[in-house]
């Protein structure tokens, strides 16, 4: 058996026809929406990736305190021979969960991009020759199918995108992964938590621009992808905190009455001076929060972990 294998369980035109539905769906809505996860083309993730290096992005060095100094601890409480990541991206953080897993047999990476799936799967075994890496095409938000592969496992979902989610989303989203999920399996959420507001709105505007950037390239996407023809530079990048919800909001603010068309649906946007088009929600989280939200779909959770600032959480649930 070859210790790196591949499955697509997505149409090969499901990207583009889930575009096509987040845009037709988003830009005729009130207010007018678009979906994060348009961000990540080849540019938007190296953008990302320079965001995480930002001095006001705590988000990912939080979470990398956290499995630095905890690896240990989380791998004795879930002693997973299978790791699932979901939303696996690079697989970069997750070598830490990998290499304090004395007993793991598989990881499933499962991911919408095939080449960052390939890339980091043939790396980890390069680097790993006892490990088998299974990697699934598939978007996580969606009803998802496992490879047979033995127990427990561990399903990891890192990096606070679970706060990209609306709740009624997180909900359904936390419910197929219990359904996944056998006793004695367990799962590691990564959220960020509460905090002030001056810290979290910072993290989503940074001086330098590059959120900004990155926040402006989901029109570049919609331009490339559907021919539509956003002028990048007639919106500007706000991000604000929503008390009353907890979570930070991305938008792009038009800066005068314009029209947008998008060929490939046949439909013209109009927007109106100051108009505002939400781009991404990034809830925070607190301990009771999760543990309810947790327990509302059949999960106990276990295990709490901070970085030393208490800026964000690691936690460890149980099938009830």
């Amino acid at each position: 058996m070859s210790p790196f294998r591949i499955t697509r369980t997505l149409p090969e035109d499901a990207t583009d026809a889930a575009l096509r539905a987040d845009v037709q769906r988003g830009l005729t809505d009130t207010p007018k929406t678009l979906p994060p996860k348009w961000f990540y083309d080849a540019h938007g993730s190296e953008l990302f990736e320079r965001i995480t290096e930002l001095p006001e992005y705590y988000p990912t060095r939080a979470e990398r305190e956290i499995l630095v100094d905890r690896a240990g601890e989380i791998a004795a409480a879930a002693r997973a021979r299978t790791l699932v990541e979901l939303g696996s991206g690079s697989s970069e953080k997750t070598r830490y969960l990998i290499d304090a897993l004395t007993d793991l047999d598989t990881y499933v990476p499962v991911d919408v991009s095939e080449s960052a799936l390939t890339q980091a799967g043939q790396a980890l075994i390069a680097e790993r020759p006892g490990m088998d890496v299974h990697a699934l095409i598939a978007d996580f938000t969606a009803a998802l199918a496992l490879p047979d592969t033995p127990g427990p496992r561990l399903v990891a979902f890192l990096g606070g995108t679970i706060g990209n989610l609306l709740p009624a989303e997180r909900a359904l989203f936390l419910a197929s992964v219990r359904a996944l999920l056998a006793p004695g399996d367990t799962l590691l959420l990564g959220t960020d938590l509460v905090k002030d507001e001056r810290v979290l709105v910072r993290a989503y505007d940074d001086a330098a621009g590059v959120t900004a950037e990155f926040n402006k390239n989901v029109l570049a996407v919609v331009n490339r992808e559907l021919g539509a023809d956003f002028d990048p530079g007639a919106f500007d990048h706000v991000a604000l905190w929503d008390a009353g919800n907890e979570w930070i909001e991305m938008r792009l603010r038009s800066r005068t009455a314009q029209t947008v068309k998008v060929p490939a649906l046949d439909l013209a946007v109009d927007f109106a001076a100051g108009e505002e088009l939400r781009t991404e929600v990034s809830a925070k989280f607190r301990e009771d929060g999760v543990r309810t939200e947790l327990a509302a779909v059949g999960l106990e959770l276990s295990h709490w972990w901070t970085d030393g600032a208490g800026r964000f959480a690691l936690s460890l649930s149980t099938v009830r």
